[in-house]
């Protein structure tokens, strides 16, 4: 379950979003004279091919939640660029992002017009895996060790932090360029000696292939790295004319999410049938991982805490990751969920 890296160039950008800009307001059918509204359609981009971060949305399917809500809902696999292009053209109404890798999207001349709507998982899930015994269950055990990278600026830099936190020297970590798609394999034929992971997924692989690992998780040792990876993001455009509509989805798929947190083994069950390729031992233990991290500690699902995201994006500018820097409480907002206020 690997995120979707973005890199954005304002060039491309102005590219995809001139061949497509349709008004969203297009989307809205109009209801027949005497006869019933049909379907608002909605369009949900993931960030990668179907896996228990998107649960919630498979139950809320199956469940009828978007039906009774008015709204059809086309579940589609997104571009090699991510889903933050078609959701800010209006091409998808909502998809699947990350803090981190949204970032370039939010500032400068490229800048996309989209935001956060919704935090899926409360707390940052991700860390650093590796074989058990070597060393590597601090981030100061990195050197020397070889870690596969993706080379993301933002990923050298949180990992630099970390190492130089533990004491360690991150020069002496040795980078090698691979984006890993099989862990469990990568680490048993050595061919790397650690992988950034979400423990949700490639983690709970590891345990039922009985590979016994070391993992340590970012946001047990930096504050800062708590931040809300994945999250559901919508178009301002539509946000702005179609407030209710989003209102209603977010509504609906929070209860698809709630009962994913309360039941893991139905939820497996629908996740499976709606996605038959998928090994149903590692979807269930999956969700019952998962299960607690839905709603967490937070008021209801989706909530994001201001605090918790300005805090993430001002240790991006103060390390020069943002060029033009983030302004405070860009790109997120809890408006459109049911309950979007912290109890007092």
């Amino acid at each position: 379950m690997k995120k979707t890296w973005i890199t954005v160039t304002i060039a491309a950008l102005a590219l995809s979003l001139a061949a497509c800009s349709p008004k969203t307001g297009a989307l809205v059918p109009s209801a027949g004279t005497g006869s019933a509204r049909e379907p608002q359609k909605i369009t949900f981009v993931l960030d990668w091919t179907p896996n228990t971060n998107h649960t919630g949305l498979y139950v809320a399917q199956e469940k009828g939640y978007f039906e009774d809500a008015g709204l059809e809902v086309e579940i589609v696999q997104p571009p090699e660029g991510g889903a933050e292009v078609l959701v800010a053209s209006g091409k998808a109404q909502f998809g699947i992002s990350f803090q981190d890798t949204m970032a370039p999207a939010l500032v400068g001349e490229g800048a996309l017009p989209i935001k956060a709507v919704a935090a899926i998982l409360q707390h940052n899930t991700s860390g650093i895996i590796s074989r058990k015994g070597e060393g590597i269950d601090t981030p100061k055990g990195m050197e020397g060790k070889k870690y596969a990278t993706w080379e993301s600026p933002i990923e050298l830099a949180t990992l630099q932090n970390l190492v130089a936190g533990d004491g360690g020297d991150f020069d002496k970590v040795n980078l090698i360029p691979n984006t890993v798609t099989d862990e469990v394999s990568a680490l048993k034929t050595n061919s790397v000696d650690a992988i950034w992971i979400f423990y949700g997924w490639a983690g709970v692989k590891t345990e039922l292939e009985g590979l016994e690992t070391d993992y340590f998780a970012f946001c047990d040792l930096n504050p800062v790295f708590d931040y809300y990876t994945p999250v559901v993001i919508s178009g301002n455009q539509f946000l702005e004319e179609e407030p209710d509509t989003a209102k209603a989805f977010l509504a609906a798929l929070g209860k698809g999410y709630e009962d994913a947190a309360h039941n893991p083994q139905e939820a497996t069950d629908i996740l499976c049938r709606a996605v038959p390729e998928l090994d149903p031992e590692l979807v269930l233990k999956s969700q019952q991982y998962l299960a607690g991290e839905y709603l967490a500690d937070a008021p209801s699902w989706g909530y994001m805490d201001p605090e918790r995201w300005n805090r993430f994006y001002s240790w991006l500018n103060e390390n020069g990751l943002s060029d033009p820097k983030l302004p405070e409480n860009i790109g997120f907002t809890n408006d459109y969920l049911p309950q979007s206020n912290p109890p007092q």
